[in-house]
């Protein structure tokens, strides 16, 4: 049964979410984008005339991905995962409840000050992905996949989710409990640090999963992507592809690399070719085109009316 009152979240924001802390991680998240877009070739419409080769400015954003990664690399064990998922679990956390655009609003406070790119505010960057996937005429729960697909960076505002700030927030996503893959970014430089690597199970082709088993009963790493996948699989109408769409698309040594192949059952190639569907709206679609936030509200509106039909989610 649906909730019947809306119940914001029962703490304030951490003190460590800041304008400043917000801002820093939209501008990493940013430069990890950059480095995505340096080989991405896409048949989208919309990006048609857009240099993705020089999309932003690539030695600039890979020296400062190279330290992002290096961390992350380090600390996205089996171990660290399974805490994670516990805790977003646990019976015992207070699961804030939030209306889908009381979370853009919410999300939207996390960092109001200019991004490198653009003046825009983080709901009219989702509106813009969103509007981008409109006017190529993709269906409409493909459109209202784009305006929610970030909202997994809200796991920043839940202490009790334990989030540490930005290797477990944004970032390339891969398998835990198998062998890391050599085309995972920068792996060659970046995994010796992980004792994963070196364990006699999670090291291997395999690792703790069978051939063939479906990416549905493979733990990715976790992050903002994996987040929000598990909040809105049970508490939305969306079909497969757009839950693919969300928990993938930060997964690009699947989708773009071609890894993890061993891991995949039949469903999931067509997952592929929706997640490969969505990724251009995901790199291309920012732009100083100011979307109108009240013109556009009551379309989206009846959207997430019609594929959240409980309205207030558990978050």
């Amino acid at each position: 049964m649906a909730p019947t009152a809306l119940r914001e979240s029962p703490t304030p924001p951490p003190a460590a979410v800041t304008k400043a802390s917000g801002k820093a991680l939209e501008d990493l998240s940013d430069a990890i984008d950059d480095v995505n877009s340096i080989k991405y070739d896409s048949a989208s419409q919309f990006d048609a005339a857009k240099d993705k080769a020089a999309f932003r400015q690539y030695e600039t954003a890979c020296d400062r991905v190279k330290a992002f990664y290096r961390e992350q690399h380090a600390k996205q064990t089996v171990a660290y995962n399974l805490a994670a998922r516990a805790r977003f679990r646990s019976a015992a956390r207070p699961r804030p409840r939030l209306t889908v655009w009381q979370a853009m609003e919410r999300l939207d406070a996390l960092v109001d000050e200019s991004d490198p790119d653009t003046s825009l505010s983080q709901i009219e960057h989702l509106l813009q992905s969103a509007e981008a996937i409109r006017r190529d005429g993709k269906p409409r729960w493909m459109q209202v996949t784009g305006l929610i697909h970030d909202l997994g960076k809200l796991m920043l505002f839940f202490d009790d989710l334990g989030t540490q700030g930005q290797w477990d927030v944004v970032g390339d996503t891969f398998p835990v409990g198998c062998a890391f893959d050599p085309r995972i970014v920068l792996a060659e430089e970046t995994f010796a640090a992980n004792p994963d690597a070196r364990d006699p199970t999670y090291s291997t082709p395999l690792g703790i999963y069978a051939e063939g088993c479906g990416l549905d009963n493979v733990m990715l790493s976790w992050g903002h992507d994996e987040y929000l996948y598990h909040v809105v699989r049970d508490q939305s109408t969306l079909p497969d592809e757009a839950l693919a769409m969300i928990r993938y698309h930060s997964f690009y040594p699947w989708h773009r690399e071609g890894a993890y192949r061993h891991l995949m059952c039949p469903k999931d190639w067509d997952m592929l070719k929706a997640v490969q569907a969505f990724n251009p709206y995901d790199l291309y679609s920012k732009s100083d085109d100011v979307p109108s936030v009240e013109e556009l509200k009551p379309y989206y509106m009846e959207l997430i009316d019609k594929f959240f039909p409980q309205k207030v989610l558990q978050w």
